[in-house]
C-alpha cells in the first residue's frame, strides 16, 4: 500500500467516508503531501502534512512519493501562489489550472520536481513568509462574492475557515482547518475594541460550539463566508447583516495569529 502521496491534480476532494457519495469535509490543493495512514478498496485514508486534517481519497487522484521524498519536501523552502484561478502548471503529460494557494518546493526559476517529475509554473509564487497585514486584507477581499461551498477552499467554493486558511496560507500563515481548531491557535483577545485588522473573530451556535470564523478588517466590520464571501458589521454581540436586518452569528472570542516574527520558509 501506498505510504506517501502528493496531491498532483488541481484540487481533489477529501470525504468523511470512503464513497463518492459521502460528504466532502475538506479539500487538496496542488502540491498538498500527505501520509497513507489506512485504506478501503480503492480509497486511502489520508492525514494531510500541513494541517494535520485527516478524510478519505480515491486513490486514483494522488501521486506516490515515497518517505524520504515527503520529508525533504515538508523541509524544502515552499512557495505558494495568490491568483485566484489563473495561475497554471504543466509538466510532459498535462497542463493543470491552478486556484490560489498550492504549494510549490524549492522553486528554481518557474520549475519544481516533485516525484521526478519536472513542473513548470506559469504564473507568481510568493514564499511562505509573512510579509505585512496590508498585502493578507487585500488577498482576502480578491474572494469577496466566492460562493459558500462546504468543505471548499477555493474561488469556486469555500466554507468560512476554507478561507481564512487558504488566505492566511498564501501570507505564510499556517492555521489548522476547521474553525473550532482555528480556535485553539494564537493569543487571546478580551475585547473587540482591542483587536487589529487580520485578528480572527469565533462565533459560536446555541450550543456553545464555535461554528463560524472571520476576518476582522477592523473593530467594526468582518470579512467571512456566509452563502458567500462578504463584508458585514460586527459589534461585541456579533455579526450584523444588514441585508436581513438582524444579527446572525454570535461572538465568542477573538485570536491574533500574526506575530511579529518571520516564519520559516518551510512547513516544519
Amino acid at each position: 500500500m501506498m505510504q506517501f502521496g502528493f496531491c498532483n491534480l488541481a484540487v481533489i476532494p477529501v470525504r468523511r467516508d470512503p464513497c463518492e457519495k459521502a460528504e466532502m469535509s475538506t479539500q487538496l490543493l496542488f502540491g498538498d503531501i500527505l501520509e497513507v495512514v489506512g485504506k478501503s478498496g480503492s480509497w486511502f485514508h489520508i492525514k494531510n502534512f500541513f494541517d494535520g486534517y485527516q478524510g478519505w481519497v480515491d486513490s486514483k487522484q494522488i501521486r506516490e512519493i515515497d518517505e524520504e521524498e515527503f520529508h525533504n519536501l515538508g523541509s524544502s523552502p515552499v512557495f505558494v501562489n495568490r491568483q485566484l484561478y489563473s495561475d497554471s502548471i504543466m509538466n510532459k503529460d498535462m497542463t493543470l489550472r491552478l486556484p490560489a494557494g498550492c504549494s510549490l518546493y524549492d522553486l528554481k526559476g518557474q520549475h519544481t520536481e516533485i516525484a521526478g517529475e519536472d513542473y513548470l509554473f506559469e504564473g507568481k509564487a510568493y514564499p511562505f513568509i509573512f510579509t505585512g497585514m496590508d498585502d493578507l486584507l487585500k488577498t482576502a477581499s480578491g474572494y469577496l462574492s466566492c460562493p459558500y461551498l462546504w468543505g471548499g477552499k477555493t474561488c469556486f467554493g469555500l466554507d468560512c475557515s476554507g478561507l481564512t486558511q487558504v488566505v492566511y496560507k498564501q501570507h505564510g500563515i499556517r492555521l489548522l482547518r476547521d474553525a473550532i481548531q482555528q480556535s485553539t491557535q494564537g493569543d487571546l483577545i478580551s475585547f473587540l475594541s482591542d483587536s487589529r485588522p487580520g485578528d480572527l473573530a469565533f462565533f459560536d451556535n446555541a450550543e456553545e460550539k464555535i461554528v463560524h470564523v472571520g476576518i476582522l478588517l477592523d473593530s467594526q466590520r468582518i470579512l467571512h463566508c456566509s452563502g458567500q464571501v462578504r463584508i458585514d458589521t460586527v459589534d461585541h454581540q456579533g455579526i450584523y447583516n444588514r441585508q436581513y436586518s438582524k444579527y446572525t452569528h454570535s461572538l465568542r472570542l477573538i485570536r491574533r495569529v500574526i506575530g511579529q516574527y518571520p516564519i520559516p520558509n518551510n512547513y516544519r
